[in-house]
């Protein structure tokens, strides 16, 4: 059994001192993507390519004038299409041995290795990550593939000899897949998490229709090519279009046993709903969340600012666990808003393809009507401590750049400190006992992610105790919040931010993907 490692890239980039040799894959990458620009992509049908005049277009966020590819808004006969060829191929899909798929997600695991920069730089164009944002993507999409790989062989294809006190009873059980899955994915993470969700699905042994987010298809597009040939025909179908024509039909379809989404917390209960309303059927679901930092009296102000800052700021906030919220000690808040105030100004906003960059746009012009909306209400009910603008100046004039902003002064139920926002937009909230930061912490729907930053044992043994999350962290000054490890740290969500609580990239993810057969022989 071949033992799982993380690909961990530019974080043995640092450790190797070969950071210069990172940069230069990465300029080398660039000009190879730029190349790519503005072809016309089908959607993938029974393993044949569909290609339409009636397409829409994804464009950079960066620079609205690059035409990143072109790609058809699918219909619902060709969702219909999709979904009956995955669940024509389902039958001999589910006979094939484990150890036959865990051989073709190894070899994509490979390949993606060998073109991490690549299509690490197709990300960065597509959605607007700068270059240490887009390779994470890109190791967690190769993480997940080797890691249930690994958690497959591991457990033998989950099947496993059980006992019986008689002896002309010979028993087992064994997890088979359920059939047909629709994997509907975000854009925040178009590898990692379109790809992670298809691979623990196929794996298993089901068939898939994948729709990808149609503000970044690219990324998950080169998956599917990659892993096509691999594959008998119709295991994966690759649908673009929107949501309210192709989800709602995966959705809606009594033909499709099971459903892999992440996105917001109001499409996800709607789906379940749907979804559910005649017959209990799996739904999978990652929603979101305003996940707290917890900062006290024995903090280092330093890590703290650090830890804060990248939560908060790191691809604009438009990550499920983005901090947020943050709740800092009376006596020593103005102290920290000082320093997280001044490591703020510093932060480099930009084209995010060019290696000094930090922050790069917002997604869409959707993002960017709702930064200023938000502001709006920010300014009229607290203060705005820095940032609040959006950025049209020559560098910026043809992306959606905004500042990192940061807002006190709000009341605790505000909508502003409750709603989940998906932008580079924090409240700073005070509070004077640690137990009412506790409190305070856990007033929410969501219970995705947590940090807290403190030198007393006591206080850390409490907020672990207490904190109603699914990924904590104490001390993170790398991310407060973000950036979790597939093995490491599986990714789950408590209350209204996930179904199941079972985390992705963790050893009981894939159990989701079947159901437990008991079988017996008699003599």
């Amino acid at each position: 059994m071949s033992k799982f490692e993380n690909e961990y890239t530019w974080g043995n980039a640092i450790m190797d001192n070969s950071e210069d040799s990172f940069h230069e894959k990465f300029d080398k990458a660039i000009d190879e993507v730029k190349k790519e620009f503005g072809k016309k992509y089908p959607i993938i049908i029974n393993n044949k390519e569909i290609f339409s005049d009636d397409c829409f277009t994804v464009i950079s966020p960066s620079d609205t004038r690059m035409s990143i590819a072109e790609f058809p808004k699918a219909s619902v006969k060709d969702t219909k299409d999709a979904i009956d060829s995955a669940k024509n191929a389902f039958e001999k899909w589910q006979n094939v041995s484990y150890q036959e798929r865990v051989k073709i997600f190894r070899d994509c695991a490979d390949i993606f290795s060998h073109r991490k920069f690549f299509l690490a730089t197709i990300m960065i164009f597509e959605t607007g990550k700068n270059r240490i944002e887009s390779i994470g993507d890109i190791d967690e999409t190769i993480d997940f593939m080797r890691f249930y790989a690994s958690q497959l062989e591991k457990n033998e294809g989950f099947c496993k000899q059980t006992f019986h006190p008689n002896s002309h009873e010979k028993t087992q059980t064994i997890m088979k897949p359920y059939g047909v899955w629709g994997v509907i994915s975000p854009f925040n993470f178009p590898s990692a998490i379109a790809i992670g969700m298809t691979t623990g699905a196929i794996i298993t042994g089901n068939t898939v229709v994948l729709k990808p987010a149609s503000d970044a298809p690219l990324s998950s597009f080169q998956f599917v090519k990659m892993i096509l040939p691999k594959l008998p025909v119709g295991i994966i179908n690759f649908v673009t279009g929107s949501g309210n024509i192709v989800g709602k039909t995966l959705i809606q379809s009594s033909n499709v046993d099971g459903i892999s989404f992440t996105g917001s917390q109001k499409v996800g209960m709607e789906g379940f709903q749907e979804f559910t309303k005649s017959t209990l059927k799996p739904f999978i679901s990652e929603m979101g969340g305003k996940n707290p930092v917890i900062i006290t009296k024995y903090a280092d102000l330093d890590k703290a600012s650090d830890g804060v800052l990248n939560a908060a700021f790191g691809f604009g906030g438009q990550k499920c666990s983005a901090c947020s919220r943050v709740y800092v000690q009376n006596e020593i808040a103005d102290k920290f808003i000082s320093k997280l105030v001044e490591k703020t100004k510093k932060i480099k906003i930009g084209a995010p393809w060019r290696k000094e960059v930090f922050l790069g746009p917002l997604i869409n012009k959707e993002s960017k009507t709702k930064f200023e909306n938000v502001v709006n209400i920010a300014k009229k009910d607290g203060e705005i401590i820095i940032g609040g603008s959006v950025l049209t100046t020559y560098e910026f004039e043809n992306g959606y750049f905004v500042e990192p902003t940061i807002v006190t002064k709000l009341p605790e139920e505000h909508k502003l400190v409750k709603e989940e926002l998906f932008l580079p937009f924090l409240c700073i909230q005070k509070y004077d006992r640690f137990e009412e930061a506790i409190q305070f912490a856990n007033q929410t729907e969501f219970g995705l992610t947590a940090g807290i930053f403190s030198n007393d044992q006591k206080q850390l043994d409490e907020f672990f105790s207490k904190i109603q999350a699914g990924v904590v962290y104490t001390n993170r000054a790398a991310s407060a919040t973000t950036s979790a490890l597939v093995s490491s740290q599986p990714f789950v969500g408590w209350k209204n931010s996930g179904s199941t609580g079972k985390g992705a990239g963790g050893e009981n993810y894939l159990q989701q993907f079947m159901r437990t057969q008991t079988q017996t022989r008699c003599d």
